[in-house]
C-alpha cells in the first residue's frame, strides 16, 4: 500500500491547502478552514509515509540522499505550518510556508541527486547529526524568512495607516520580532553543529584512508560563508540592542534567505562531492571495444556506475 504514494500526492495536497489560503484574500468561509487543514493533514500524513517508505526500502543508508534531504526539510515546514495555524488559524502562514515546501518538494524532486549514502557503521551517527543540524538550520532560515516578510508588510501598512487586507491578517510585531531573533539563535547553533560534525566525518574518511571533502568544494564554501553571516548576525543582536528588535532583524533574516539560496544554488547546480556525483561515471574502455572501434555496451550494468568488462572476441567471461 505503501508503495502507491507518490509524491504527486502529498504535492498535489498541499497545493490545494495553498490555493484555500489565498482565496482568504478573496472571500469568506465557514468551512474552508477545516477543508484547507484537512488537505493539509492528508498530505502530511501521505508525505510520512512516503519517507517511511524511502526509509525502508532503502539500499543504502535510509533517508540519506540530497533528494531525501529536500523532502524531509519541506515535511518539517508543514509540520511548522500547521502548528502555527492550529494556535493561529486567523493568521495566512500557508500564503508563506507552503509556497517555500513545494519547491523544496521540487528541488528534491528534479534537481537533487537521489542516490543515498552508504551504510557506513562507524560513520553513520555523525552522518545524521550532520544532516538533521542542517535540515534544521535551513528550517530555521526559512522560518525566520518568513517571519522577516511578515514583519515588513505589517510595519508598511501602519506606516500609510491601511486596515488589514481582507483574509491576510498577520501577527504582531512583537510577535514577529521574537520569532525572527529566536530564528537566528537556531540557525546559527544548528550551523555550528552541521561544520563541527562535517569536520568529524572528514576525520573518519582520513582515518579510513577514504577521499575526503576538500574545503573548497562549493557546497563546503558557501555553508560555511552562510554560518559566518548567521554568527555575525547573532553577535550583532547580542551586542547591539537595536538589531534585536525592528525592521533590523527582520532585514537580517532576510540577507540569512539570500545566503541560503546560494548555498542550495550551489549543492542543485555546481559540481560538488558532498552528495556524490551528479551523475554515473562513463564506463572504462575495453581492450575488446577498442579492438573493434566501439564503445563497451552499457547494458550490462548491474546497478547505475557499476560496469562489467565485456569478455574478448571469441572468449569467455
Amino acid at each position: 500500500m505503501l508503495a502507491g504514494v507518490d509524491i504527486i500526492c502529498f504535492a498535489a495536497s498541499y497545493t490545494v491547502a495553498l490555493i484555500l489560503e489565498i482565496s482568504r484574500l478573496a472571500f469568506r468561509s465557514g468551512i474552508r478552514g477545516a477543508v484547507m487543514l484537512g488537505f493539509a493533514g492528508a498530505g502530511l500524513v501521505a508525505h510520512s509515509a512516503y519517507l517511511y517508505y524511502r526509509a525502508v526500502q532503502a539500499t543504502g543508508a535510509p533517508l540519506s540522499s540530497e533528494s531525501d534531504w529536500y523532502i524531509i526539510a519541506a515535511w518539517v515546514l508543514v509540520v511548522v505550518y500547521l502548528y502555527l495555524v492550529h494556535y493561529h488559524p486567523k493568521t495566512a502562514f500557508g500564503c508563506f510556508l507552503l509556497p517555500l515546501a513545494l519547491v523544496l518538494i521540487a528541488a528534491g524532486c528534479f534537481l537533487a541527486n537521489p542516490e543515498p549514502l552508504d551504510r557506513v557503521p562507524a560513520s553513520r551517527i555523525w552522518g545524521i547529526i550532520h544532516g538533521l543540524s542542517i535540515l534544521l538550520a535551513t528550517v530555521s532560515v526559512l522560518i525566520g524568512f518568513v517571519a522577516g516578510v511578515m514583519y515588513l508588510e505589517q510595519t508598511r501598512r501602519l506606516k500609510l495607516k491601511r486596515p488589514p487586507k481582507r483574509g491576510l491578517r498577520l501577527p504582531s510585531l512583537e510577535w514577529l520580532a521574537r520569532t525572527n531573533s529566536r530564528a537566528i539563535v537556531i540557525s546559527v547553533i544548528m550551523m555550528g553543529v552541521e561544520l563541527a560534525s562535517g569536520m568529524i566525518l572528514n576525520r573518519i574518511n582520513y582515518s579510513r584512508q577514504l577521499a575526503r571533502l576538500p574545503w573548497n568544494d562549493p557546497l563546503v564554501l558557501s555553508t560555511q560563508i552562510m554560518f559566518v553571516w548567521l554568527l555575525l548576525s547573532a553577535v550583532l543582536g547580542a551586542v547591539y540592542k537595536p538589531a534585536r528588535h525592528g525592521r533590523k532583524v527582520a532585514y537580517l533574516t532576510l540577507v540569512s534567505f539570500v545566503f541560503l539560496v546560494f548555498a542550495l544554488g550551489a549543492g542543485l547546480l555546481l559540481d560538488t562531492s558532498h552528495w556524490g556525483p551528479k551523475q554515473d561515471p562513463p564506463p572504462e574502455e575495453t581492450p575488446a571495444s577498442r579492438s573493434v572501434g566501439h564503445a563497451p555496451d552499457t547494458a550490462c550494468c548491474t546497478r547505475p556506475g557499476a560496469y562489467r568488462r565485456l569478455p574478448p572476441p571469441g572468449g569467455s567471461a
